[in-house]
């Protein structure tokens, strides 16, 4: 079951940082700098994290998933073929990333019940990043002071 989650999560992570590597690439309109930076900086950290989670999957003596398709069926993240503007991917982006942290704690709960403290460690790691892209991808879409 949890090798079974980290499949879904490194898929998902795969697919999640294909998207940001994209809205880099073709981010556009008055904040592009900024943007652009942001994308890269955010899509650096998000597939940073892909190999360590392919290597828990492997430890958990089973295989990772390795192939373009297999992410694509396996990933709580679906892609994006069509270039929207810079607020709809920040938007899009912001959307996936709560997925994600549903996701993430749910198999936080499934290593604690499996008892593997190391697992739960590096889910409790992707958990407190991802929740630092919730707030400054909140930050981007904030409209008003509130």
């Amino acid at each position: 079951m949890l090798a079974d989650n980290l499949k879904v999560i490194l898929a998902s992570t795969e697919v999640f940082s294909a998207k940001i590597r994209g809205f880099h690439w073709n981010v556009e309109g008055d904040n592009f700098p900024q943007y652009h930076a942001f994308f890269d900086d955010l899509y650096a950290e998000v597939y940073g994290s892909t190999d360590q989670c392919a290597e828990i999957i492997r430890q958990l003596d089973s295989y990772a998933p390795g192939s373009l398709s297999r992410f694509c069926e396996l990933s709580i993240i679906k892609e994006q073929t069509k270039i929207p503007r810079a607020e709809l991917m920040m938007s899009e982006l912001f959307n996936d990333n709560e997925h994600l942290i549903g996701y993430l704690k749910e198999t936080f709960h499934v290593a604690e019940e499996e008892d593997e403290q190391g697992v739960a460690d590096f889910i409790a790691g992707r958990i407190d990043a991802h929740s630092k892209h919730r707030w400054m991808l909140r930050s981007i879409l904030k409209k008003e002071r509130g």
